[in-house]
């Protein structure tokens, strides 16, 4: 029998208002905790996101000897192994994060230490090889599964710099090699074939290390056999701008609906879903936030909801906007005329194949979608239909689709959601908190 927790049925016609914090950055999150982790001292981490996926860092850090410990009120101290990991005397187990694991590796490759990683099945599906070859050069030795896979084995130490060209644009893989670097002995240079995601270098520089970058290109000098020298201190991780997204593109959608989300991270390499959506007509109001110990800028984000148009997604916008396609697609769905979503093959090896996924749910609810080998069209705006859909194991497909389920004229059931607990715990609640309304506890 199928337990409450897997399936949500949900209720259409919402309107969506009011106001909401959603929960902290999970990048950031997993960043922070790996390198408060192996610093000297203490740190404290408010925001930090107690999802499946960042607890399930904060563990391995704990398994190479880190101590931690969670308060009542959410926040983390970490006191870090001054640069003196152990060897964990078992697999350390990531569960369902490859942000998790391919930047530990990197971590973890800078030390002289063996480590096995591993995680879920959708996790052990993932491509590794995209890591290997690049710290592999550098030195160290990266043990896969014949396809390429995790389960993997990590022997450290010993690093050399290298300069390497990222062949596909993956904020992962350039995070994994840049934390390799640290311990590399000379100066590690990252060439982008696009910008991504910067959250590494920005807590590196604020961390104090010798980084610089040009453009597309960074560099860093690592430390080589000195031993790193950085300290811990006390961080503030700022929402969650993935998290918001699910509800800006539903207030978004609907004439009459106002919404306002609170102390949102607002990185310029983030904040594509809210380019997409203002590009469909979208009314959007952003406004910047000073203060505090945040080293991301972050502020409030207002929505009112307007008619939406159907647009063109693809290009050098797509790393920026990859974690947010499935709702893309949602609000394609719903504006007029035709969207266009493509050089976005990368979905195809996330959590699931979220272009296969998301095309299959779509045409149960009724929705007009030609799968593309790279992405897909969408026509809208379609006559909803009720039923049930699937999230195929995948966080962000099980809450996009709930999103959509909003606007129909039926109740729609949502199978296999206990997934949303790797990113976003309270997801459930917020819903009920800006107008939603849902079934299936």
């Amino acid at each position: 029998m199928m337990s409450p927790i897997e399936s949500r049925t949900v209720h259409p016609g919402a309107t969506i208002s009011g106001e909401l914090q959603v929960p902290g950055d999970k990048s950031i999150s997993h960043r922070v905790a790996m390198l408060g982790g192996i610093a000297s001292g203490e740190s404290s981490i408010g925001g930090f996101l107690a999802s499946e996926d960042c607890l399930n860092t904060l563990r391995a850090m704990r398994v190479l000897g880190a101590e931690v410990d969670i308060s009542e009120n959410g926040s983390v101290n970490i006191r870090g192994v001054a640069d003196n990991p152990s060897s964990p005397s078992a697999p350390v187990n990531l569960g369902n994060s490859g942000t998790g694991m391919r930047l530990l590796t990197g971590l973890l490759s800078g030390y002289a230490v063996t480590a096995e990683l591993t995680g879920d099945a959708s996790l052990c599906s993932r491509p590794m090889g995209r890591i290997r070859d690049p710290l592999q050069q550098m030195g160290a030795r990266i043990d896969l599964t014949r396809d390429g896979t995790a389960p993997l084995i990590i022997h450290g130490g010993s690093l050399h710099a290298i300069s390497y060209a990222l062949p596909v644009a993956s904020a992962q893989v350039k995070s994994a090699v840049l934390l390799a670097g640290l311990h590399a002995k000379g100066e590690t240079v990252v060439v982008e074939p696009v910008e991504t995601r910067d959250h590494t270098e920005r807590l590196l520089l604020n961390l104090g290390v010798e980084l610089e970058i040009d453009g597309l290109t960074i560099r860093l000098k690592g430390c080589g056999e000195d031993g790193l020298r950085i300290n811990g201190g006390d961080w503030f991780v700022p929402g969650d701008i993935s998290s918001a997204a699910f509800w800006i593109t539903a207030a978004a959608a609907r004439e009459g609906n106002k919404l306002v989300v609170r102390n949102v991270g607002l990185n310029p390499r983030r904040t594509a879903i809210i380019d997409v959506l203002r590009r469909m007509g979208a009314d959007i109001e952003v406004l910047a936030r000073e203060g505090g110990n945040v080293f991301e800028p972050y502020g409030d984000v207002t929505v009112r909801g307007s008619a939406l148009r159907g647009t063109e997604v693809g290009g050098k916008e797509i790393p920026n906007l990859i974690d947010e396609l499935p709702l893309v697609a949602v609000a394609a769905a719903l504006a007029e005329g035709e969207t266009v979503i493509r050089d976005a093959a990368e979905l195809r090896v996330k959590e699931s194949d979220r272009i296969t996924c998301m095309v299959k749910n779509l045409r149960v609810l009724g929705v007009d979608v030609e799968e593309r080998p790279d992405g897909m069209v969408v026509r809208g705006p379609a006559r909803l239909l009720g039923g049930s859909v699937r999230s195929f194991g995948d966080h962000r497909v099980a809450m996009a689709l709930t999103v959509l389920a909003l606007f129909g004229s039926e109740k729609v059931r949502v199978e296999d959601v206990e997934c949303i607990q790797t990113s976003y715990p309270r997801f459930w609640t917020d819903l009920e908190r800006v107008g939603g309304s849902v079934e299936g506890r």
